[in-house]
């Protein structure tokens, strides 16, 4: 008789988050899908909303395989499909090139916490499927004129090694700074682009909520994300650096209620979350000391923000709780009517 392997706590963990993440996306983009004007923006969206239902579709079969309870994610309630349009086409180009860096992110984790063999040909494949609809958004936004380029610089001529501790300095302000090296430029790069996202977002959250709680939340965020851009722009510009060149991500003038509290505070607690990686992935990578402890301390913002979001969520049961362990004493102490 075959002996059944249990799933383990990363595997629950990764599917569960990852049914969280697509039952948002499916809404999101199914909204997106009535709006959009341009066809070749609206068949990169409709790759992202059918990847998002297939992989609902699979993550389905293995919860009912392993008798694994379904999350309740999001439904039909959390979209208003009568509301005006809210997004333009560039907007909903750039919001699934954006997400799609974030799926390959998790997909990668997922696969690297996981063992058993047919889970791991899920997040592969899911992996794999998330790259393609990266590249297919990468190409069609440098197709229209509309992709980010990062800056060009010199292509070395030969290697180096740094020749002094002064490489790593970069605190004393009466001290003048190295110029900035191709890796802190691509991180400078990549966080404000992935600023101006989240600041249009907010906006966008900000005009469409019927809650004054969560209007003020996201506009302390968008507030939070210009400060941020300010500070790598003019990290940039210091080394006569250009800006990058954001598309028109714009929002309507909409007020009508588009998407439920619950699903807008979700969606912002996950880009707040990437955001954090992304500061510590670049302040690991950064080796002027000024850029590591801007990063610390933009990081440790921006994980405020993200705790007070939660309390929102929390006070409005709008969080759902991720699988875990019983409390053992607590069962013990109601076991005993204590």
């Amino acid at each position: 008789m075959e002996k059944k392997i249990y799933l383990t706590a990363s595997e629950i963990a990764s599917l569960w988050s990852n049914y969280m993440n697509d039952s948002m996306s499916k809404y999101i983009l199914g909204f997106m899908l009535k709006d959009i004007k341009d066809s070749e923006i609206k068949s990169v969206v409709q790759h992202a909303y059918d990847s998002s239902v297939e992989h609902l579709k699979q993550l389905l079969s293995i919860f009912q395989e392993e008798a694994f309870a379904i999350p309740n994610g999001f439904s039909e309630e959390d979209v208003n499909m009568e509301a005006p349009w809210l997004f333009t086409d560039i907007f909903c180009l750039t919001y699934v090139n954006h997400m799609a860096k974030i799926g390959m992110v998790s997909y990668s984790g997922f696969l690297s916490m996981t063992s058993r063999s047919h889970i791991r040909d899920y997040f592969t494949q899911a992996l794999n499927s998330t790259s393609s609809l990266y590249n297919l958004s990468n190409d069609t936004a440098f197709m229209k004129g509309i992709g980010i380029k990062h800056p060009y610089i010199e292509v070395p001529k030969e290697a180096d090694y740094v020749d002094s501790k002064k490489y790593l300095s970069g605190l004393n302000p009466f001290n003048e700074k190295r110029p900035l090296n191709a890796v802190e430029i691509s991180h400078l790069y990549q966080n404000i682009a992935t600023n101006s996202i989240g600041h249009k977002l907010c906006l966008a959250f900000a005009q469409t909520s019927p809650s004054k709680v969560v209007q003020d939340f996201m506009l302390r965020n968008s507030e939070v994300s210009k400060k941020h851009i300010k500070l790598f722009v003019d990290a940039l510009l210091k080394d006569d650096l250009q800006a990058p060149q954001v598309p028109d991500v714009g929002v309507s003038n909409s007020v009508t209620q588009t998407f439920s509290d619950k699903l807008m505070m979700f969606l912002m607690s996950l880009i707040m979350a990437a955001g954090i990686g992304n500061y510590a992935t670049a302040g690991a990578a950064s080796q002027r000391s000024d850029l590591m402890v801007n990063y610390e301390r933009l990081s440790f913002e921006v994980a405020k923000l993200a705790k007070s979001g939660a309390d929102i969520m929390i006070e409005n049961n709008w969080l759902e709780q991720p699988p875990g362990i019983k409390d053992r004493k607590k069962l013990a102490k109601e076991k005993n009517g204590n």
